[in-house]
């Protein structure tokens, strides 16, 4: 148990959902972001799907899907050791270390192995940015989670494509700005856009970010759901976005 131990040094213990989820991280570390709470509410698992985060981080979406009851059981892929093991301390301190299996790999080394063709649904919060966009974080964690050091776009589409079943689905988060490479990049893999939501800070703010959701070998068909916004009028979370801490 010496491993769940919490370094106040150089971690911090965060709740979520009225302190009933713990989630260990790194102070100086990539932590989560309202993205993943944002991904975790659109996805929309069925109750025997068998489900795959690409770049699980600390473990927070597997974490929250299990605990709202969406998911039986995640498998989460992390290249960053040090962000695995969180993940893995995060299962135990959360009793959910039978449900919640880590993979410490790069998921461009996962083809060939038993999982092609094996997974219903496939979850991805990827890095952002293309290198040469923006300063890279000094910080190896947080530069690694927001560019595309490690894996690009074209990476974790190749890799959905190749762990889902016929009909399985990808669920993504992404910038609004970069929504016209994202839905291309899709086609070209077969993954074809199906339902679609953008995310507003407010409401008179252009869009910040988009979810998609793809079916691989799917026909052309999407469907737009109504804008997310996170805050309202005087600045407090919107009913929408209270129902991410709850």
């Amino acid at each position: 148990m010496r491993e769940l131990l919490w370094d106040e040094r150089e971690e911090t213990l965060d709740t979520l959902f009225e302190g009933r989820l713990k989630i260990l991280q790194r102070k100086d570390g990539y932590r989560f972001s309202i993205d993943a709470l944002l991904l975790a509410h659109f996805a929309e698992p069925r109750s025997a799907d068998r489900i795959i985060d690409l770049g699980t981080g600390c473990g927070i979406i597997p974490l929250i899907l299990i605990f709202r009851k969406k998911a039986e059981r995640v498998i989460g892929v992390e290249i960053q050791p040090s962000l695995a093991n969180l993940a893995r301390r995060n299962a135990a301190l959360n009793r959910l270390s039978n449900r919640i299996q880590v993979l410490e790999k790069d998921l461009k080394n996962l083809e060939g192995n038993k999982w092609k063709e094996t997974f219903d649904l496939a979850i991805s919060n990827p890095p952002y940015r293309k290198v040469g966009a923006g300063r890279i974080n000094p910080q190896i964690e947080k530069a690694l989670a927001r560019h595309e050091i490690k894996a690009t776009l074209e990476d974790v589409l190749h890799c959905a494509y190749y762990l889902l079943k016929e009909k399985g689905r990808l669920i993504m988060i992404y910038p609004a700005s970069r929504a016209i490479d994202l839905l291309q990049e899709m086609r070209r893999f077969h993954l074809e856009p199906k339902r679609l939501q953008f995310v507003h800070s407010h409401m008179r703010e252009e869009a910040r970010l988009f979810m998609v959701e793809a079916l691989k070998e799917g026909h052309a068909q999407v469907k737009v759901l109504a804008p997310f916004f996170v805050y309202g009028s005087e600045g407090k979370y919107t009913p929408e976005a209270q129902k991410l801490f709850r």
